[in-house]
C-alpha cells in the first residue's frame, strides 16, 4: 500500500485524485492539504504543509506556484518523494527542484495524461523529419477560464520537446501582435486561449508548402491527469533521490 499526502487537496484536481484513489487498494491518502477546509475529506487536512505530521511514501502535489517552496523545503528535511504538478513555477523555483532533487526523489511533469507523454515522444520524430524540410512549427492550447498560467506548462512540454530534438535552435514567440514582420524560419509560435470549461487542447500544427500536418491531444476530463499522478506516486515510492518525469513511469 501507497501512502500519500495530497497537496492541494481541496482543488479540483485534489479532489479528482482523492475520489480516485477511493476505489484504488493499491494507495491511500493519509493527509491533505490545502488552506481552506470544509470537512468534506476522509482524511485530516492541514493549513500548510509544515504542519502536517502524518507519515507518508510520496507527496502528490496539485496546488499553486506561491506553495511550492514550502513543500520542496518539507520534503527535502522529510526525505519525502515527490510528484510536482503545478506549473507556472518561476526560474528561482524551477533551479530549487533542481536543487531539491539532489535530496529526494522528485517527479515533475506539466501533464501527467499517457496520451500527452506518447505525443511529447511523437513529437520528436515528426521535428526531425519536417523541420528540415522547411515546415513551420505552431503550438495552439486551449484551457478554462479558470486557469492562471499562460502558455499551460503542457504548451512549453511540447515545445521543448521539439526544441530538444531539433538542438535547441527555435526560438519561442508568444506574441506576433506587436511586431509587423512575417515569421523567422526557427521559430515555434505558442497560443493560448481560455474560455469556458475547456479541460486541456493541444494541437501542434507542422505547416509546410501545401500540407499540413497537426497532432492533437484532447482531454475530457481532469480524470486523466489523476490517474497519472497516482500511478507516478506508485512508481516514486522507495526511489532515490534525483529528478523523475513520466517517461520513467510509462517506460
Amino acid at each position: 500500500m501507497t501512502k500519500v499526502i495530497m497537496h492541494g487537496c481541496n482543488g479540483k484536481m485534489g479532489q479528482t485524485i482523492s475520489s480516485l484513489i477511493a476505489d484504488d487498494d493499491e494507495i491511500e491518502i493519509v493527509a491533505g492539504i490545502d488552506a481552506r477546509d470544509e470537512g468534506k475529506n476522509s482524511y485530516p487536512v492541514f493549513a500548510a504543509i509544515g504542519e502536517c505530521t502524518v507519515e507518508a511514501d510520496a507527496v502528490i502535489d496539485f496546488s499553486v506556484a506561491a506553495a511550492v517552496d514550502g513543500l520542496l523545503d518539507y520534503c527535502a528535511a522529510k526525505n519525502l518523494p515527490c510528484v510536482l504538478c503545478t506549473t507556472g513555477l518561476s526560474g528561482e523555483q524551477l533551479a530549487k527542484v533542481e536543487e531539491t532533487s539532489k535530496k529526494v526523489a522528485v517527479l515533475k511533469s506539466a501533464n501527467m495524461s499517457l496520451g500527452i507523454n506518447m505525443l511529447l515522444k511523437l513529437l520528436k520524430e515528426a521535428a526531425q523529419t519536417l523541420a528540415p524540410a522547411g515546415f513551420d512549427i505552431e503550438i495552439v492550447e486551449k484551457h478554462h477560464n479558470q486557469k492562471l498560467d499562460a502558455p499551460s506548462g503542457t504548451a512549453l512540454a511540447l515545445a521543448d520537446s521539439i526544441n530538444e530534438q531539433m538542438g535547441k535552435s527555435y526560438e519561442y514567440v508568444y506574441d506576433r501582435s506587436q511586431v509587423r514582420q512575417k515569421r523567422g524560419a526557427k521559430e515555434i509560435g505558442i497560443s493560448a486561449v481560455r474560455g469556458g470549461t475547456i479541460v486541456g487542447d493541444h494541437d501542434v500544427i507542422f505547416a509546410g508548402a501545401d500540407e499540413v500536418v497537426t497532432f492533437s491531444h484532447r482531454a475530457y476530463s481532469k480524470a486523466v491527469f489523476g490517474k497519472g499522478a497516482i500511478q507516478a506516486a506508485k512508481f516514486l515510492k522507495g526511489k532515490p533521490a534525483g529528478m523523475y518525469d513520466m517517461a520513467d513511469v510509462i517506460g
